[in-house]
């Protein structure tokens, strides 16, 4: 299956450049023209690799990548007329994979590109990172997203949330979230799990945990 490579470039010209050579090697492409365009298409599409220019309009290249980072380890190369060290430390601190200065050779480009799927592929972790539309959880180091947006839940609250993420599309009765999350000893009210439900949509500021009336709680499953 083709890679697909996202080309964040307020130039068109150098976009049109590094599309054609992309697409002649086989690999889809995505194109933005400005910081918040090149994040939109980032979160709507999911690329394997991002090309990232530094110097964009609405938002600039280093604040695009950190904003990528906090959402995904896909690869990042910035392409940039910025060759001082200065920039280039800011870019790895940002953590970029890569950093190529203009003017550059697209052959060279596309070695560069190569090298960094193949270490990526090579380095591939289990996935402890789930998503559903706009909402991240990495179950490795307990965070929660909404967009850009950290979302501070208790532990209860985050694992409620893990398992319906986990089970998306399946609904989960309240006597298996009060044996999973409280467990098998808990003797307490079982309107408690209503409570922490609340509590995680408005912390989300999203609603995306519907309530089967008898049966329980589910997320649907993304079309």
């Amino acid at each position: 299956m083709a890679k697909t490579i996202l080309i964040i470039e307020d130039e068109e010209s150098i976009r049109n450049i590094i599309r054609a050579f992309l697409e002649d090697a086989g690999y889809t492409v995505i194109l933005a023209a400005d910081g918040l365009e090149g994040i939109e298409q980032f979160r709507r599409n999911r690329p394997d690799l991002v090309l990232l220019d530094l110097m964009l309009p609405k938002v600039d290249g280093f604040a695009v990548c950190e904003i990528l980072r906090r959402e995904s380890q896909i690869p990042i190369i910035m392409l940039t007329a910025l060759d001082d060290d200065d920039s280039q430390v800011k870019g790895f601190d940002a953590l970029t994979d890569d950093y190529i200065t203009k003017l550059f050779s697209m052959p060279v480009v596309m070695k560069h590109i190569e090298a960094v799927l193949r270490r990526a592929k090579q380095g591939a972790a289990p996935n402890n990172v789930i998503r559903y539309k706009e909402i991240t959880v990495d179950t490795d180091s307990f965070t929660v997203f909404a967009g850009t947006q950290k979302v501070f839940l208790t532990a209860r609250e985050f694992e409620i949330l893990r398992l319906l993420l986990e089970n998306q599309g399946r609904v989960i009765s309240r006597e298996r979230l009060l044996d999973s999350v409280w467990g098998y000893d808990y003797i307490g009210d079982a309107k408690i799990v209503n409570t922490h439900i609340k509590n995680i949509r408005k912390k989300l500021g999203v609603d995306y945990i519907e309530t089967i009336r008898g049966a329980g709680y589910k997320i649907e499953k993304e079309n």
